[in-house]
Parts: C-alpha cells; sequence; structure tokens
C-alpha cells in the first residue's frame, strides 16, 4: 500500500471503515465480502498500470530521438573533421608540385572545403613550407569550426594540417 491510499479502502466491502486494510469477515445478501475484496484487489492490482505505457513509450522515444541525434552528431563530427584534413593534404599535394605554387595549394584547398561543407570552414587556411632534414615539406593548416550542433559551432577551434614533401626535378 502506497503512501496517501489509505482512506481508498473506505468503501470496498470486506474493509473495516478505517481503511486500515484489515479484513472484515461479515456475509451480504450471500455474497462473501472476502472474496469480492480479493476480486477487487486483483482488478485495481492490474489497473494500476493503466495508462503508463503512453508515458513509457513518450520518454522512452524521446529519450532513443536524443541519443540517435547524438550518433548523427558525432558522424558529422567525423566526417568534417576528415574532409578538412583530407582537402589539406590535397592542397599540401597540389602546392608541392614543382610547377605549382603555395597559392595553387590554398586555392584547391579552399575549393574543396567549400564544396564539402560550407564556406565557413574554409575561411583560415595558411600554407607554409619548411626544411625537414634534407627535404622541404609544404604544411597547409586549416583552423576550422567545430560543429557542435548541426555544422555550427565555434570558429576556429580545430586547427588541422595537411603535408606533403616538395617535389625536386632537379635532384638526381
Amino acid at each position: 500500500m502506497g503512501i496517501g491510499r489509505r482512506g481508498l479502502h473506505l468503501d470496498v466491502p470486506g474493509r473495516d471503515e478505517h481503511g486500515s486494510g484489515r479484513r472484515v469477515s461479515h456475509r451480504r445478501c450471500g455474497v462473501d465480502a472476502d472474496a469480492e475484496a480479493e476480486d477487487y484487489d486483483v482488478d485495481r492490482e492490474a489497473g494500476a498500470d493503466s495508462g503508463s505505457a503512453i508515458a513509457e513509450f513518450a520518454l522512452i522515444g524521446s529519450l532513443l530521438a536524443l541519443v540517435l541525434a547524438g550518433t548523427l552528431q558525432i558522424g558529422l563530427v567525423i566526417h568534417v573533421r576528415n574532409t578538412v584534413i583530407d582537402s589539406a593534404v590535397a592542397g599540401a599535394r597540389q602546392a608541392s608540385l614543382a610547377d605549382q605554387s603555395n597559392a595553387d595549394g590554398k586555392r584547391l584547398t579552399s575549393e574543396l572545403i567549400t564544396v564539402s561543407v560550407g564556406e565557413r570552414y574554409a575561411q583560415s587556411i595558411t600554407v607554409t613550407t619548411a626544411r625537414h632534414g634534407q627535404d622541404d615539406v609544404v604544411e597547409v593548416r586549416v583552423r576550422t569550426p567545430l560543429p557542435v550542433l548541426g555544422l555550427w559551432g565555434p570558429a576556429e577551434v580545430w586547427d588541422l594540417s595537411g603535408r606533403s614533401i616538395v617535389e625536386d626535378v632537379d635532384r638526381d
């Protein structure tokens, strides 16, 4: 018996008037009051969950919708990250060719990112050439937003890059 249900049994045949839950054994009109009270308890217990399926469905449905939305958002974040890195690598490869310049690599990176995920993600691109050991290496760096809600999010949070060794046609 739950809290606040004490007075519910006052009008039930077979219970005492004070709602204490004690069964009163007496007969009325040839009907056993104890059997009638037991039938009432079974009916009440069966009906206690009545209507809870609707609330349960709504709560579980909304929880599953949030899990699905979160999973899709994580997939979008991974897609944007991989696309920007791949575009930076393609731009670095372009800039590392003997007949191309750093500006060509930057242009290609910007075009690929703009077509794939949007212009907002291609606003901060830098191309540098540095010496690593005996080789020159072109590095394309892209500072891009982190997509938090759909494609919207804080600007220039990610610092993603792609590198390529400069093609040297003069080397033997």
